[in-house]
């Protein structure tokens, strides 16, 4: 008999609709000592769908972080963050705003709409790998993730 423990992989889903990013991000996390599972979808009304678990996302699993990018196309990350805060069974999955936008207005108004934090993304390779490694660090080495 082994002693050895299954451990279930942290579920991602990374709404990022920049395919470059999305890379970073897929490998920037490929060194981690921590199994994760990274689902990827590109625009605000993917998201939803993989997360309601609607048409071809019918057997999506429950993510238990979303990392967010704010601007997306059909349906932007502000509205994703809304749906995603007001919805009874969503509002308990931490959300990461992961966005290039600097703005005032734009953070106030993630955390206005119940953003988790909220990251500048930064345009250097480098520093891009070092933030989602700390993303990782933090939210799936430290933080007790809220139970599906």
């Amino acid at each position: 008999m082994s002693n050895k423990l299954t451990i279930m992989p942290i579920e991602v889903l990374l709404v990022e609709d920049n395919p470059g990013d999305a890379q970073l991000t897929r490998i920037a996390l490929e060194d981690s000592k921590i199994s994760i599972h990274l689902n990827v979808v590109e625009d605000g009304v993917e998201a939803m769908a993989f997360l309601r678990k609607e048409e071809k996302y019918s057997k999506a699993v429950h993510p238990d972080i979303v990392l967010l990018d704010l601007n997306l196309p059909r349906k932007d990350g502000r509205e994703v963050l809304a749906e995603i805060k007001g919805d009874e069974n969503l509002k308990r999955i931490p959300v990461v705003v992961l966005t290039t936008s600097q703005a005032e207005e734009d953070i106030l108004k993630a955390y206005n709409l119940a953003a988790n934090c909220y990251i500048t993304k930064p345009v250097d390779f480098d520093q891009f790998v070092k933030i989602v490694q700390s993303i990782e660090n933090f939210w799936f080495a430290i933080v007790k993730l809220p139970p599906e």
